[in-house]
């Protein structure tokens, strides 16, 4: 092979590899304590709604100001500040995604991901109760 060959496979081989090696998320989840401790830094928080705490959103005052409580599964909370819209159905979640920066007394959320309730539970225990009743019937 001619030198230019070589040089040319090698310069391939590593556009392939850089590609690669910046394609991967190596995104992990925090807790809220060790966000804590990640001041400034952009994480993910996975946590669920604290309930016991009041939901701020008035959208006639500022449809884009959104503040809640939200408590991860070791039992930290943090105030969360979000500012945009309210997520549709943000009570009803099971858990939230919540991408942003943890700031000095609270987290700067830039982006809300909602993880739907179990509706499909419902539907997989009626469908088990027709396959019993029709299992019973014949």
């Amino acid at each position: 092979m001619k030198r230019t060959h070589i040089i040319i496979l090698i310069g391939i081989v590593a556009l392939i590899i850089g590609l690669l090696v910046f394609s991967v998320d190596f995104s992990t989840y925090d807790t809220i304590n060790s966000a804590k401790k990640k001041q400034g830094k952009f994480v993910h928080l996975i946590a669920k709604l604290d309930k016991s705490e009041p939901i701020t959103y008035d959208p006639i005052k500022n449809p884009n100001y959104l503040s809640f409580y939200a408590v991860d599964s070791l039992g930290g909370k943090t105030q969360v500040i979000y500012h945009n819209s309210k997520p549709g159905d943000l009570e009803k979640s099971e858990r939230i995604v919540l991408k942003g920066k943890m700031e000095a007394d609270h987290f700067e959320c830039q982006d809300i991901l909602l993880k739907c309730p179990s509706k499909y539970k419902d539907d997989k225990k009626m469908l088990e109760k027709e396959m019993e009743d029709q299992t019973t019937k014949n």
